[in-house]
């Protein structure tokens, strides 16, 4: 009895381990997947970017975990002002997480690019923004966009890219300054599985959280 109980545990071992490393294959595919699809469209010099009316700016924590501000956030905004006064784009869509009254990103965003230069008037904000998949839909069903220019960091704005574009919408990305201090790791970890959630959203048609009432840009 006792070795057949040893055999049993080795072999839900044996089978936990291979589903472990099957599902760790698939993330990784997934990410490299994504990467080569919006490697085309991404890039960190703004000459090489079409000219549109709008560039959807992608929302982070203000604050980081080390208590100061977070470098992902200020780093989107300093390329999201670079781009505006690069005459690339007209306007600013500032998209983020606005759930809970005293936590509000796209705010934030907002104060950090007046604070750089960018009018109040061209700065636009979706509070609604609670995922990726979410500001890129949103951007289209809400604020009317078609054509448009993603602002992140270069892992963050080629999955933007991927989902905006097998959902017909036209998007190119603008890659901010990356982060390569410690307390990068778990936002770098994180990309994996949310790049094999990026290709299960695009498989059944997952609809953003929030819709609302069309807001024109520009107008």
């Amino acid at each position: 009895m006792a070795s057949v109980a040893m055999r049993l545990i080795l072999g839900l071992l044996l089978a936990g381990g291979a589903l472990v490393l099957v599902l760790v294959l698939a993330v990784w595919l997934a990410d490299r997947q994504i990467d080569r699809f919006a490697a085309p469209y991404l890039t960190e010099d703004p000459k090489a970017l079409p000219q549109v009316d709008v560039a959807l700016v992608l929302g982070a924590a203000p604050i980081g975990p080390e208590g100061g501000p977070n470098r992902y956030f200020e780093y989107r905004l300093d390329a999201a002002a670079e781009l505006w006064r690069a005459g690339k784009v007209k306007f600013l869509l500032v998209s983020g997480d606005h759930r809970q009254p005293d936590y509000d990103e796209p705010s934030a965003m907002r104060a950090g690019l007046i604070a750089r230069g960018v009018p109040e008037t061209a700065i636009y904000r979706d509070f609604a923004g609670v995922r990726t998949r979410d500001s890129m839909l949103r951007a289209r069903s809400v604020f009317g966009q078609q054509r448009l220019i993603v602002v992140s960091q270069g892992f963050h704005a080629s999955r933007a890219i991927f989902l905006a574009r097998r959902e017909g919408i036209e998007a190119w990305g603008f890659a901010a300054r990356d982060v390569v201090r410690a307390y990068s790791i778990f936002t770098e970890l994180r990309r994996y599985p949310s790049a094999l959630r990026a290709w299960y959203d695009v498989w059944v048609d997952t609809p953003p959280r929030h819709a609302g009432p069309t807001i024109a840009i520009g107008v």
